[in-house]
């Protein structure tokens, strides 16, 4: 069935009705770049003013729950940590509560940015790499070794991504027995300004060429997250609705979950791609999630 296009405030209404928790993902649909989409903290209000459930879950791993906490702020949004679900977060649960990472007394070796860093070491897992900011050339390589203290390599989106960054991650993954590979998220791209740019996938498939290893991918649209945001919300999958603005990531993560989905044209995907039968199918698409302001 083709997506219902969400036009009226009937057609608004009825959707809101229809659901009692909704999964927002933020970059494309609550602000693009540091700019807010009009209408969207009125709409978020609205929200919850009927007793409806807010949960943000993201793929940017760049910012800690407690920053996304004060950039919502500062955009007029008012959002709890507990509201909040990023794909460092569910990394950290992964190593935490999954994998007994803790009990290792292993190290992370991280390539990302301080928002990994803080869900991990929050959790008691410490974390490497920080300190290589140093550049590197073919002269120095071989002092490049594996660390027999890093039992993982979590990679996320790095702009401050280096050669040499790239070259402990790779030694460790190949020459550390049992070394755990695990990317935050696999977006090929990401939005910013008025045009898109590389994503934490474009930057992670040079590790994954040269290790010739597969990681465990977290973020949406994959098991990993689903699996960790369903059971610690406890969500009712016919009373939820995911929204959000790419088709292979926030529309296949909420068909996985069994999940109404919302598709919304102000980040990635656009009404011709919507529409595209060989798309993953929203249920429904709005051209902006401030449309919901109406409603107010």
């Amino acid at each position: 069935m083709s997506p219902q296009k969400l036009e009226t405030n009937s057609d608004l209404q009825s959707f809101v009705d229809r659901y009692d928790t909704f999964l927002f993902d933020c970059d494309g649909v609550i602000w693009r770049g540091s700019t807010i989409v009009d209408g969207v903290p009125e709409a978020l209000d609205m929200l919850r003013s009927l007793g409806k459930r807010l949960i943000f879950v993201t793929n940017n791993s760049n910012t800690s729950r407690k920053d996304y906490v004060k950039k919502f702020a500062k955009l007029g949004i008012t959002a709890a940590v507990e509201e909040i679900f990023s794909s460092a977060y569910a990394t950290a649960v992964y190593l935490s509560d999954v994998a007994k990472f803790g009990t290792t007394n292993k190290s992370a070796y991280v390539i990302g940015g301080n928002g990994i860093r803080t869900e991990l070491e929050d959790v008691g897992i410490k974390t490497l790499g920080r300190e290589h900011t140093v550049p590197i050339d073919l002269s120095s390589l071989a002092e490049v070794e594996p660390n027999p203290e890093v039992g993982a390599v979590v990679f996320g989106i790095d702009y401050d991504v280096s050669y040499r960054k790239l070259a402990h991650a790779h030694v460790n993954l190949v020459h550390n027995e049992g070394c755990l590979f695990i990317a935050t998220n696999d977006d090929r791209t990401l939005p910013g300004g008025k045009y898109m740019y590389p994503g934490c996938g474009s930057l992670l498939s040079s590790l994954k060429s040269s290790s010739q290893k597969t990681p465990m991918v977290m973020g949406k649209p994959n098991k990993p997250m689903l699996d960790c945001v369903m059971r610690k919300y406890d969500l009712d999958a016919a009373r939820t609705c995911m929204i959000g603005d790419r088709l292979d990531t926030d529309v296949q993560f909420g068909i996985s979950g069994g999940l109404a989905t919302l598709c919304v044209l102000t980040g990635v995907a656009d009404e011709q791609s919507v529409l595209n039968p060989t798309s993953p199918q929203a249920t429904y698409y709005t051209s902006s999630l401030g449309n919901l302001a109406q409603l107010a």
